[in-house]
């Protein structure tokens, strides 16, 4: 026999994912091994350290264009520009993560296996510092997603998917309060996100048949010049795109996420709601432009028809909600809906608009959350929409931090939410998409009335006996709440620096 030539490793390449994983195996030990008291403060620390070093590995290598790994992993534009994304948005997430301040303990249980309802669990809601095992787990969903986003062959995004996917899973299920439903949720998104990933592998299979590859360069070429039957090409296509259009909550698979939303964590929900979407976008960027070109007249009708579907079923059920965290829920299923618009150009345009419109979305909803996380009573968050009334008055601070990012959401001007539909729209206007873009505005018309009807609610009502208190944020909370705010604003008033960004990362490579 002779000797089997390994690849070359590129260090370099896989440095951002390298540091995250490292990092939180060592936070497995610090588990095991540091005192218990000490535990928050370290993990916290070496979470952030190695956010920010995988974010310096990332600028590294930014003009970086190369395929490498043997072929598993792609360095280029928009490869750079989302992990970017994602770690920036994850920061701002590990800080509402890390808020210890604002309950005691934190938002999360201090041991997870301790039965519903118990005297243990009672005590535990109480005073119990909450788990530090979020800072690990949250740090391996990042590095899955940070390799979601480069993986240039099936079988990688296959890997990629599980390993953020799984922590996310279990993050979901660690509510300090309200543990029922937190488990619900955690097993619903469980159950549903495997069906998913099957769905992904079996098509992945299908596409290996069809091309007698797995990299996305291997299957650009078999679609350009099919050999074998091209049922084989289009049932792997439509399985494929079923796992990515459920991770991305486009309907109809977006079932998941009105009850994940409002039964885990609502940090968790924040990390959800920027990074998930962000690599969950980034994947479906890079298999359409990049592999499926050929199809384009195939698949483009298709996934319009579930733009408008997305578009339309969350701004029709955002109207009709009662909770906080189900309406903004709803508002992050228009959103996807959005931003497959943007995708659906099919354009280089098309792809830089659809960065853009991440990162904006990204930081909005993040604000968005964290305000949600200090509106409370003595049960905990007070997510129902009646206890929101009058809170204008009680409260004017928050109340109009949280009416401008309504507004941004609803796509008001001089908030990044305009800007954002803008780019997207003009891209599939350009793109030959306008009967998209008529649909996007009429249901962005439809979604600005539950978001008007919150503003209503918190200024012009009075407030009742019930109406909640804000509670003074920490200072990570308030340091996510500046950010969130001051990105929403800075990219609806000057977003050339970031647009300029984009459209300079907005090319792949094969």
């Amino acid at each position: 026999m002779g000797d089997l030539k390994l690849p070359a490793i590129d260090y370099g390449a896989l440095a951002p994912m390298l540091i995250l994983f490292g990092v939180a195996c060592l936070g497995i030990l610090v588990e095991a091994l540091a005192p218990k008291k000490s535990r928050q403060a370290v993990q916290l620390t070496l979470s952030f350290l190695a956010i920010i070093a995988s974010f310096v590995a990332v600028v590294v290598q930014h003009s970086t264009r190369k395929i490498t790994i043997g072929g598993a992993v792609a360095v280029d534009g928009p490869t750079v520009f989302l992990q970017g994304a994602i770690l920036a948005l994850g920061a701002v997430s590990l800080m509402l993560i890390g808020e210890r301040t604002i309950e005691k303990g934190g938002a999360f249980v201090s041991q997870a296996a301790i039965t519903v309802g118990s005297q243990k669990d009672l005590r535990q809601a109480g005073d119990q510092p909450g788990a530090t095992e979020v800072y690990p787990l949250t740090l391996f969903a990042l590095g899955g997603m940070l390799l979601f986003v480069s993986a240039n062959d099936l079988l990688t995004m296959f890997v990629a998917l599980e390993v953020f996917s799984l922590p996310l899973y279990l993050l979901c299920a660690l509510a300090r309060r309200r543990r029922l439903l937190s488990q619900e949720a955690a097993l619903k998104y469980f159950l549903l996100g495997s069906y998913a990933s099957a769905f992904f592998l079996f098509g992945a299979a299908l596409i290996y048949g069809f091309a007698g590859g797995i990299s996305f360069g291997a299957v650009h070429d078999a679609v350009a010049n099919p050999q074998r039957s091209e049922v084989l090409l289009y049932a792997g296509l439509a399985l494929v795109a079923i796992g990515l259009l459920f991770k991305a909550a486009l309907a109809p698979f977006h079932v998941w996420t009105p009850d994940v939303y409002q039964g885990a964590p609502t940090p968790i929900t924040a990390l959800m709601a920027a990074c998930t979407k962000v690599a969950a976008f980034g994947a479906l960027l890079r298999v359409l432009y990049v592999s499926f070109e050929g199809v384009r007249w195939d698949f483009q009708p298709v996934l319009g028809v579930i733009a408008v579907l997305t578009m339309l079923v969350g701004a029709v059920l955002a109207v009709t909600q009662t909770d906080m965290k189900r309406l903004l829920a709803y508002s992050s299923v228009a959103n996807a809906g959005y931003l497959l618009v943007g995708v659906l150009a099919l354009n280089e345009e098309g792809l830089s608009s659809t960065m853009f419109y991440l990162v904006a979305y990204g930081f909005s909803v993040l604000a968005a959350f964290g305000i949600v996380t200090l509106v409370r009573d003595a049960d905990g968050e007070a997510t129902h929409l009646s206890r929101w009334a009058g809170l204008g008055r009680k409260s004017p601070l928050f109340a109009g931090t949280f009416t401008f990012i309504l507004l941004a959401f609803a796509g008001i001007p001089l908030t990044s939410g305009f800007t954002a539909k803008f780019a997207v729209f003009g891209a599939a206007v350009e793109g030959g998409q306008t009967w998209l873009v008529i649909f996007g505005v009429i249901s962005s018309m439809l979604l600005a009335f539950p978001y008007l009807r919150v503003v209503v609610l918190l200024w012009l009502s009075e407030p009742g006996e019930s109406t909640p208190t804000v509670s003074i944020p920490g200072f990570m909370t308030a340091a996510a709440l500046t950010i969130g705010v001051i990105a929403t604003f800075a990219l609806g008033v000057v977003p050339a620096p970031l647009i300029d960004l984009t459209r300079d990362a907005a090319q792949f490579v094969r």
